[in-house]
């Protein structure tokens, strides 16, 4: 017998708390950092940060794509940014093994593969 799934209401979506964080032990940078993954304007924010140009000669801009994303999702414990896109520059000079760790949790609190980033280049 299959169950019959709740259907939801808007104010069910709209209310539900669906953004989740995880802790990330980054021992290179001596410590744990939050990352709370993107909503979904900070995840089209992110993409279009990966793309230079428009129409036919629109490419991808891969520079400093994990540490765009690490600069939008490591929290406090309040769960506000610590780094702002002016810090972008500077979390890209920390190491890629540190930035990598958090990269990799960060896409999967957040939704991200390779396939969309492949997806991204097509389109």
């Amino acid at each position: 017998m299959s169950e019959v799934a709740k259907l939801l209401s808007r104010e069910d979506i709209l209310n539900v708390k669906d953004i989740v964080t995880k802790t990330v032990s980054v021992p290179d940078w001596g410590g744990s950092v939050i990352v709370k993954g993107l909503t979904g304007a900070q995840r089209n924010v992110f993409e279009q940060s990966l793309i230079k140009g428009q129409g036919k000669s629109a490419k991808m801009n891969l520079d400093n794509a994990m540490a765009k994303l690490v600069a939008l999702t490591i929290v406090d414990a309040d769960g506000k940014r610590l780094f702002s896109q002016a810090d972008i520059e500077a979390l890209g000079q920390k190491s890629g093994k540190a930035l990598a760790q958090v990269y990799t949790v960060a896409s999967e609190l957040s939704g991200l593969t390779e396939d969309d980033v492949e997806e991204l280049t097509k389109n």
